[in-house]
């Protein structure tokens, strides 16, 4: 797996200061994605045993709420087999920071048998998230008033809250206001 950037203390993709990696490889191709680039599967750098170092010793403050995944897309099926055991190691080092997920595929999609990227590997990258910011952007919901995804139809889904419910709970939807 490649990725196209880290981010440490960022404060837009997931509530509090986070730590965000930004991976590559998507077949989704939204039209108007923000970062095009990372598409590609090799786009960026090789995404190394130092690299999970790198991001782990990111995760240490106190002041760091968790870890972010962008792409590119996550659950690419080639990205579900790089990113699983390094959420576990994150997961295992800090079980109280949170972990976050955006994916244009959508819940549905991701449990569905047989869909392009469910793998064997799909629940278990599942079970270890937070939250899942699914759907791919589309122009035509395009919002700026929402918080951390950029249209309507994107979801914030609480999975632990989804996993106690055994349905699909949201995050609530706090606007900002902007006047």
């Amino acid at each position: 797996m490649y990725y196209g950037n880290i981010k440490n203390c960022d404060i837009a993709n997931g509530e509090g200061v986070r730590v965000s990696l930004f991976v590559s490889g998507c077949t989704n191709h939204c039209a108007h994605c923000f970062q095009p680039e990372t598409w590609n599967f090799d786009y960026g750098q090789p995404f190394t045993p130092e690299t999970e170092a790198q991001i782990i010793k990111l995760l240490s403050p106190s002041y760091i709420a968790g870890l972010s995944l962008l792409g590119g897309e996550p659950f690419e099926p080639a990205n579900q087999e790089a990113l699983l055991p390094f959420l576990r190691r994150v997961r295992e080092a800090y079980p109280g920071k949170t972990i976050w997920c955006y994916s244009g595929f959508t819940l549905d999609e991701l449990r569905t048998e047989g869909s392009y990227p469910r793998r064997e590997t799909t629940d278990d990258m599942l079970a270890l998230l937070d939250v899942l910011v699914d759907g791919r952007f589309m122009e035509e919901y395009k919002d700026l008033a929402l918080r951390f995804r950029g249209s309507r139809n994107q979801r914030l889904i609480d999975l632990n809250a989804t996993r106690r419910a055994g349905q699909v709970v949201c995050l609530p939807d706090r606007r900002t206001n902007l006047s």
